[in-house]
């Protein structure tokens, strides 16, 4: 799969070369149009060399807008497949989150502060957001670490990441159920 930011060096050099080529092109005609408007034609080229090189700049700009047409159509097509991975990906994290915090055996609050505590969101932030008392928060912050086999809020996160990183989309429940034993 070949993504535009990952471009081989021929084909960058291919790209480079074409958009030299459009420009030249570009700048063909609107010299003709300068020479034509201003009436500099007895300094241009002859007729027959003028006629030549209009044919070849033009087939320079269809090839260049053909080519272009046909770049971005697969740069849409590469962001539509990007975009559906990163959605799949996110779905598989909640379900992943989700497992874990069940199989964790969770209480509905504990299950809120760990949500909480893995975006990374402060004691105080989320006892604002709970409308509790930051020991509270705390209480609930270490029960969620002793269910969950960690030492504390970094361990907490990185178990996530570590999952995150090791597994590929569709394995992620099986990777955190690995990880967890």
């Amino acid at each position: 799969m070949m993504s535009i930011f990952y471009l081989r060096r021929r084909t960058i050099w291919l790209l480079a070369l074409l958009f030299v080529v459009q420009l030249l092109c570009a700048i063909f005609f609107v010299t003709e149009f300068v020479t034509e408007v201003f009436g500099l034609r007895r300094w241009a080229l002859p007729f027959a060399w003028r006629e030549v090189l209009q044919v070849f700049a033009s087939l320079g700009l269809v090839i260049g807008s053909v080519t272009g047409g046909l770049l971005l159509r697969h740069v849409l097509r590469q962001m539509r497949r990007v975009q559906h991975q990163l959605q799949a990906a996110s779905g598989e994290f909640q379900m992943m989150l989700d497992d874990c915090l069940t199989r964790w055996a969770l209480s509905p609050a504990e299950r809120d502060v760990a949500i909480f505590a893995i975006k990374g969101m402060s004691n105080a932030e989320i006892a604002a957001l709970r409308d509790k008392s930051e020991a509270t928060i705390k209480a609930q912050l270490n029960a969620v670490f002793r269910k969950a086999g960690v030492n504390g809020r970094a361990q907490l996160i990185s178990y996530f990441i570590e999952v995150l990183m090791n597994a590929k989309p569709g394995e992620m429940r099986a990777a955190a159920a690995e990880i967890s034993q």
